[in-house]
């Protein structure tokens, strides 16, 4: 592109950039994290999975929506999935369709503001949203072992919530915390994105303080122990440099396990060999009465 091509199309793209940068200063950066839409992808039906539709309701009277997929045969277990930033449960589905043929019940649910669940997304919402589904999921026990699986976002979530559940002695007890594609702390990836951008790098620091600093994973994985964690991430991960996994798994007490992978953000479970080690972490530490 010629130098006054390049420059012409900087100058029409800068008001847009300022006004990204002015909703930033006026609500902080919490608003990086979603990236809801409306729209359906896919639903279990296509996959020839059974399914249920659930509605959840919160304890600020919102209604989330997720998808209650049962185990084929008799349950080794049930996976909670808090899904990535972007779209909705039915775009995150594949991520999860393979476990009720290997015999685990899954649980996938909406943040508010994503598909039908009511509301505006932001971060003390969805982890409100979190936990209203794993108290969805204790009221509805099979008494089989239940796992957190968060992927990206989700695992950033997930994270404060499995601490949260621990320290407060909540039942059902976690068996295992797996956390894929996810960052060290919701300040510091938002600070390194932040700083890879020319317009809002000398804005970094204070942007990335209005996020309260108890939302770290890094520091709240310790307190998870002795639940098992695994950690899994790709060395290619364009989204959520590699460095965030392995400072995770850095963070966390044993049992854990770190799992190295090499996809696209978010792409482990497109591997047959991934999933096998996911199937592995759950069945080596699920413990039942």
């Amino acid at each position: 592109m010629a130098h006054g091509a390049a420059t012409l199309l900087l100058i029409r793209r800068l008001p847009f950039a300022l006004l990204a940068l002015l909703a930033l200063l006026q609500t902080g950066c919490g608003s990086l994290f979603f990236y809801p839409d409306q729209t359906v992808y896919i639903t279990p039906d296509r996959l020839n999975l059974d399914y249920e539709d659930v509605y959840v309701e919160t304890p600020d009277d919102e209604t989330l929506h997720g998808w209650w997929l049962p185990a084929h045969g008799n349950a080794k277990g049930t996976v909670y999935f808090l899904h990535g930033n972007a779209q909705n449960i039915s775009s995150h589905l594949l991520n999860v369709a393979w476990l009720p043929e290997r015999h685990y019940n899954v649980f996938i649910l909406d943040y508010r503001g994503y598909g039908q669940s009511t509301g505006e997304p932001d971060i003390p919402g969805a982890l409100t949203d979190a936990r209203a589904g794993m108290e969805w999921i204790a009221g509805n026990h099979d008494q089989s072992p239940v796992f957190l699986l968060g992927q990206s976002l989700g695992g950033g979530l997930g994270t404060v919530l499995a601490e949260r559940w621990q320290t407060q002695d909540q039942a059902p007890p976690l068996q295992g915390v797996i956390l894929d594609s996810t960052f060290s702390g919701f300040r510091a990836i938002a600070r390194e994105k932040l700083d890879g951008f020319w317009l809002t790098w000398p804005f970094q620091i204070p942007l990335s303080w209005t996020i309260p600093g108890e939302y770290e994973g890094v520091e709240l994985l310790p307190a998870i122990h002795p639940t098992p964690v695994m950690v899994i991430h790709s060395v290619r991960d364009p989204v959520i440099p590699y460095h965030h996994g392995r400072t995770l798994f850095e963070a966390a007490k044993e049992p854990k396990r770190f799992l190295k992978t090499d996809t696209a953000h978010a792409g482990t479970f497109v591997i047959p060999a991934y999933r096998e080690a996911v199937l592995a972490f759950m069945a080596k530490h699920k413990k039942t009465d």
